[in-house]
C-alpha cells in the first residue's frame, strides 16, 4: 500500500514542487493552501504524513499540528517554516512534530525526513503488534524488538540533538558546547561504574542541561562585558526555564534534576536551590564539572579563552567549594578534558 501524504502551504508553488518530487519517490500526495483546508482533507481520508508550512492564513501549522494530534497523536508531521524562531521549534517538539525544517527547504533533506518519519512509523506499529502477541512471539521476535528499540532511542537522541543545536546556536560563542559536555560527562560517568541504562539518561541531560537558555535574551547572552546584578540574576533563571520546557514530555522525566540543579555548588553556593554536597543529583555534579571547563576554555563575549593550565588550576582552586571532590578527581587524573 503506497504512502499517503498531505502537502500543506499557502504558495502553491512549494506545494506543487513538494509533490513532484515526492511523487517521483513513490508516494501519493494531496495538497492543501491552509490549515483549515488540509485538516478537511484529514477527516476525510487516511495520511501517513503531513508537511505543513507554520505560518498560514485562517489556520496556521501550530493550531494544525495541535489538532492533528489529539485526533491521531501517531501521525508523523514534518514542520516547515521560512521564519525560523526557537521558540516555534521548541513548541512543535513538545507537540510531537517529528522534524522542522527551514525554508528554501532542500528538495533532498525534505525526501530524507519523510522516509525516516514513515520509516519510525513502520517500527512503532511493529513494536506496538509485538506486545499486543507478546506471549505467543516472545522468541520469534525478542531479536527484532530489540533493533527497533535501538532505532527509535536513536530517533529520540536525534530529536534531542535538533534541541541542543537550537540552544547553542542563540549564542554563537557556544557552538557545540552541549555535544562536549555530553562527551566529557560520559566519560567520567564510565569511570564511576555508571550502568548502561543510566549512562543513557546522562548522555540525554548533558545534551539538554542549557536548554533553558532558550529563554535568555539574545542581548544579555551576547553581551560583550561584564553583566550587571540583573542580568547575572536573569542568566541564573535558566535552569528553572529548562525545566519547565521539558517537564510535560514523559520521555525527560529522568533529565529534570540534571537540568535544574546543574549549577548548584557543592558548598551550598550554587543555584537555583542552593543545595550542598549529596544533596545535589549525582548526575548534575557530573555535568558541572565539563560545563565550567568548556566555559573557561572556550571564547566568550566578554573574554578570550583561558589557558589550558589556569583552567585546571581554577578548577583545583574550587575542589569541595563549586565541585564535587570525587568528581574533580576523576576529571583531573583521566585528563577527562582532552576527550
Amino acid at each position: 500500500m503506497e504512502d499517503r501524504i498531505l502537502i500543506v502551504d499557502d504558495e502553491e508553488g512549494i506545494c506543487s514542487i513538494l509533490a513532484r518530487r515526492l511523487t517521483k519517490e513513490g508516494y501519493l500526495c494531496v495538497t492543501a493552501n491552509n490549515g483549515k483546508q488540509a485538516l478537511s482533507h484529514f477527516y476525510k481520508d487516511t495520511f501517513s504524513l503531513i508537511i505543513s508550512d507554520i505560518k498560514m492564513p485562517e489556520m496556521d501549522g501550530i493550531e494544525l499540528l495541535k489538532r492533528v494530534k489529539a485526533i491521531n497523536p501517531r501521525m508523523m508531521v514534518i514542520m516547515v517554516t521560512a521564519y525560523p524562531e526557537i521558540g516555534m521549534a521548541v513548541e512543535a517538539m513538545r507537540l510531537g512534530a517529528y522534524d522542522f525544517i527551514m525554508k528554501p527547504a532542500d528538495l533532498d533533506l525534505v525526501t530524507l525526513s519523510v522516509k525516516k518519519a514513515l520509516e519510525k512509523k513502520r517500527l512503532e506499529e511493529e513494536v506496538e503488534a509485538y506486545h499486543s502477541h507478546l506471549e505467543t512471539l516472545v522468541e520469534e521476535r525478542t531479536a527484532k524488538l530489540q533493533q527497533a528499540y535501538r532505532i527509535l532511542k536513536k530517533a529520540h537522541l536525534d530529536s534531542v540533538k535538533i534541541l541542543a543545536e537550537a540552544i547553542d546556536a542563540k549564542d554563537p560563542y557556544t557552538r557545540g558546547h552541549s555535544d562536549r559536555v555530553k562527551r566529557m560527562s560520559l566519560r567520567i560517568a564510565y569511570q564511576i561504574g555508571f550502568a548502561e541504562d543510566r549512562l543513557e539518561s546522562l548522555e540525554f541531560g548533558a545534551l539538554l542541561h542549557d536548554i533553558g537558555k532558550i529563554g535568555i535574551k539574545d542581548e544579555v547572552l551576547q553581551k560583550p562585558g561584564i553583566l550587571s546584578p540583573e542580568e547575572y540574576q536573569h542568566i541564573q533563571e535558566h535552569p528553572l526555564i529548562g525545566v519547565k520546557i521539558v517537564e510535560g514530555i514523559d520521555f525527560f522525566k529522568d533529565m529534570i534534576p540534571m537540568i535544574r540543579h546543574h549549577h548548584e555548588h557543592f558548598d551550598g553556593s550554587g543555584y537555583p536551590d542552593g543545595l550542598a554536597g549529596e544533596a545535589i543529583p549525582f548526575e548534575a555534579r557530573i555535568i558541572f564539572v565539563p560545563d565550567a571547563f568548556d566555559a573557561m576554555s572556550t571564547l566568550r563575549p566578554h573574554r578570550a579563552a583561558m589557558p589550558l593550565q589556569d583552567v585546571l588550576m581554577e578548577l583545583e582552586n574550587e575542589k569541595g567549594k563549586q565541585f564535587d571532590p570525587q568528581v574533580l578527581e576523576i576529571f583531573l587524573r583521566e585528563k577527562i578534558y582532552k576527550t
